[in-house]
């Protein structure tokens, strides 16, 4: 069972504090849900994990094996995965070569087909040319290829209509099924806590609320609250 645990974990951006003292968990077969308004860190904190941008203290292990000193291939190898706001596909590659691109030895493409068969009669189609929602289904299986253990995702249905951003949840949701540890930033509150197990929410760098997805989707005012504070 694989697990990431982040402690008392800081983060800054031109040397001033940005995630401050964080303390999170993700275990195999679920999903840690990271809520909050703009500016709260989220993005941050994902990148700070996979080592887009440095962390100024604290500890970040996958099996209990320390990799907040490592650099980003050493963590991707460690079996961290992160999927980035912007839908970073390569743009002149057809899906299936984007899909080719980061296909562990030990992993089949058959395997996002499965996950996504929307892709399967787009596999000659030049990414460029895919609807915003088959670059994010690409992006995710292109994840999944590398044979993470544990999957970062920020904000995957920015600017995706809410049919699309369903499908994608319910995807997500199968890879946790499936033994995947996730860390899902998302804006969609109430679907992510629908699909979620545990929920986080942010304000100002720090976690000010630590609980089960569906108490705090059955509080939406309590879920209010914790965004603006007060």
């Amino acid at each position: 069972m694989s697990k990431l645990v982040i402690s008392d974990l800081s983060i800054n951006r031109a040397e001033l504090p940005v995630v401050s003292s964080v303390d999170m968990a993700v275990e195999s077969g679920a999903i840690s849900v990271v809520l909050g308004a703009n500016g709260a860190g989220k993005t941050t904190l994902l990148e700070g994990l996979s080592g887009i941008i440095p962390v100024a203290g604290g500890t970040i292990a996958i099996d209990e094996a320390e990799i907040q000193k490592a650099r980003p291939g050493a963590r991707s190898r460690a079996g961290l995965a992160h999927v980035e706001q912007g839908r970073t596909v390569f743009r002149q590659l057809t899906t299936e070569e984007n899909l080719k691109v980061s296909l562990h030895p030990s992993a089949d493409i058959a395997e996002a087909y499965a996950l996504f068969p929307e892709l399967v009669q787009r596999r000659a189609v030049k990414a460029s040319l895919l609807s915003g929602g088959e670059q994010q289904m690409l992006v995710i299986a292109r994840a999944l290829l590398t044979r993470p253990k544990v999957l970062l995702i920020d904000e995957m249905s920015a600017g995706l209509a809410p049919v699309i951003v369903s499908r994608l949840m319910t995807a997500v949701r199968k890879l946790a099924d499936g033994g995947l540890a996730v860390l899902l930033v998302e804006q969609f509150a109430a679907l992510a806590l629908s699909i979620g197990n545990r929920a986080y929410v942010m304000r100002r760098g720090r976690v000010v609320h630590d609980g089960d997805c569906a108490g705090l989707l059955k509080a939406p005012d309590e879920l209010h609250r914790l965004y603006l504070g007060g």
